[in-house]
């Protein structure tokens, strides 16, 4: 008998895709880089230095149900969040983070050979589920101030139908990022009601949205092709627990619950996400404090003739590094115990993603930014001699 070889059985499209790159955690980075973990500030994963607000930790404290399986229909939350959001709790369902939800919708919609419209640079989970589905993912990069090009989307929907001839890919799903991942910019409300006039499901992920303000969770219920995606991992502090939900049609909806997994949700994320409602004053200072950390790390980072930061609506800073390597520059701050995100891809081409801090925090980054300046200024001044 031959030799097994498992890779005889794989999905070749699996077998040549990509792999995902996540943050590394804490206890591996304080490992490698031999500094203990308080030592670390962590301004790479965009989480929220607040954390969870006490009284989520006191009810993850005191639940006595963790050897239950979780309500599948996540019935107390559905009820809690539609007062929050505005929406009836007949179009929310909640996931194990939004990804998991990214993941269910596509594969709602997505055959093979089928695809999905991505605008990059984006969040990488629309192009990574896509490539797991078999699905192709045709991108229409964003503009150069990162905002949608509408009328390239226009063009890639009709010159692509979404009922077609055997040989055309069909367009089935747009991914919008709003605020956008990694630039912090929002999609205007006018260009999406001209995106779903589009013969096309449009995702809007609004991960980052409270610190925005500005949501359009309401205009579900009147729009058949339009789906909102939110989290509990920004503004709650709760990235750990993995709970998102997801606002849908009710047409589409009803599918979804037929193959979303029974107990996606574990119960202390439930119970953490309800105990975050019933404290949302708490939680929405911190939110506060974060925006107003955000407008000043904005102001500080602009100070550096190496760094040209640009304007965010969310709780990370994107900056286009000038006249330095920008991987050089990640790999000095890390040294120095300071985690931002480095990119090196079309349309981030030499950029640094700096997450919101605490004030502290803030004042050590900036801090060795000015260290690093000097430094990079004293050689500057050895070159021309």
């Amino acid at each position: 008998m031959a030799a097994f070889n498992f890779e005889d059985f794989l999905r070749p499209d699996i077998y040549d895709m990509e792999e995902y790159s996540p943050i590394e955690p804490f206890e591996v980075l304080s490992a490698r880089l031999g500094l203990p973990v308080e030592r670390i500030i962590k301004l790479d994963g965009n989480e929220n230095p607040y954390g969870p607000s006490p009284r989520t930790l006191a009810a993850l404290a005191d639940y006595r149900g963790y050897h239950i399986y979780p309500d599948p229909q996540h019935t107390l939350l559905r009820e809690a969040i539609q007062d929050y959001i505005g929406v009836d709790k007949a179009h929310i369902m909640f996931g194990s983070g939004s990804d998991e939800l990214i993941d269910l919708i596509m594969r709602l919609f997505l055959g093979p050979g089928e695809a999905i419209i991505n605008c990059p640079p984006t969040f990488g989970m629309y192009s990574f589920d896509a490539a797991i589905c078999g699905a192709q993912v045709m991108q229409v990069p964003r503009r150069t101030d990162f905002s949608l090009d509408v009328e390239a989307i226009r063009r890639q929907v009709l010159d692509h139908p979404t009922i077609r001839p055997s040989d055309h890919l069909t367009n089935k799903l747009l991914f919008i990022n709003s605020p956008n991942n990694p630039d912090g910019s929002l999609t205007s409300r006018e260009d999406l009601r001209q995106l779903l006039e589009l013969p096309l499901v449009v995702v809007v992920d609004e991960a980052y949205a409270e610190f925005s303000g500005v949501s359009v969770v309401d205009m579900v219920p009147e729009h058949p092709n339009l789906i909102v995606l939110k989290t509990f991992s920004k503004w709650a502090g709760l990235a750990g627990l993995r709970i998102g939900y997801g606002i849908f049609p009710l047409g589409i909806i009803r599918h979804l619950w037929k193959i979303k997994q029974p107990y996606n949700v574990n119960v202390a994320a439930q119970v953490a996400a309800l105990a975050s409602l019933e404290d949302f004053e708490y939680l929405q200072a911190n939110v506060q404090r974060i925006v107003a950390e955000r407008e000043r790390l904005y102001v500080e980072l602009g100070k550096f003739d190496f760094l040209h930061p640009y304007p965010s609506r969310s709780n990370f800073v994107l900056c286009h590094v000038l006249g330095w390597d920008a991987h050089g520059l990640k790999l000095s701050l890390e040294r120095e115990g300071i985690l931002v995100r480095y990119f090196d891809k079309p349309g981030l081409k030499d950029c640094i993603r700096i997450s919101v801090g605490k004030p502290e925090q803030t004042e050590v980054l900036l801090q060795a930014l000015r260290r690093l300046g000097s430094r990079i200024t004293r050689k500057a001044a050895k070159g021309t001699k």
